[in-house]
């Protein structure tokens, strides 16, 4: 019988989980998707193959896992950040920021971009998962349309196009590249969503 890590049988599964995200996470910072196994996986995460099996019926499924955890983890830290601020501008603008600590493994990892690597069905479903943290834009852009801060306009190609700024932006990790970085990203966005608000001067 496999040794028990943890107080009890639920938190060893979640330990183990977390193992085989982290070891997910960092191959794929190392290597493209298409190339990892999972024996690799096993192996990084430090646990036997049998122990992935009786998570994840396979790679895609443990992508999944991996995928659905973050989101879900990012999506409440973001409404943590939006707790208790009022103005759609700042609002928008703590979006931007918090965007801008993602760590995009999947976007920046070597080998071929995951949609040609992936079935349609988990493409399906990765698709859902965005649908998490695009709703809170979509949110911040109705009440700014609501409120008059943004002029109308058609909000679902918007939310695309503002991810879509958001999420190929590399940012440094220089402090005052990165800050100069992000303040351009906000101008730009603010600008995209006809936010009617005079642009901050940079220090």
């Amino acid at each position: 019988m496999p040794k028990i890590i943890g107080k009890s049988l639920h938190e060893h599964r979640q330990m183990t989980r977390h193992k085989l995200f982290t070891a997910l996470s960092t191959l794929m910072a190392e290597r493209g998707f298409d190339t990892i196994t999972l024996a690799d996986i096993a192996a990084a995460a430090n646990v036997g193959r049998t122990a992935v099996y009786n998570h994840f019926h396979d790679k895609e499924a443990l992508l999944l896992g991996f995928i659905t955890h973050e989101t879900e983890q990012y999506a409440h830290t973001l409404e943590r950040a939006l707790d208790g601020v009022a103005d759609p501008v700042e609002q928008l603008r703590t979006y931007i920021r918090q965007q801008a600590q993602l760590t995009r493994v999947f976007h920046l990892a070597p080998g071929p971009d995951l949609r040609t690597v992936l079935s349609r069905a988990t493409l399906q479903r990765l698709r859902e998962h965005a649908d998490i943290v695009e709703a809170i834009l979509r949110r911040i852009l109705t009440a700014g349309i609501d409120a008059g801060t943004f002029p109308p306009q058609d909000i679902e190609p918007t939310v695309h196009l503002v991810n879509a700024c958001l999420s190929g932006r590399l940012i440094p990790d220089e402090p005052v590249a990165r800050e100069r970085t992000i303040r351009a990203a906000e101008a730009f966005v603010l600008r995209a969503v006809g936010a009617r608000v005079p642009e901050r001067v940079p220090a």
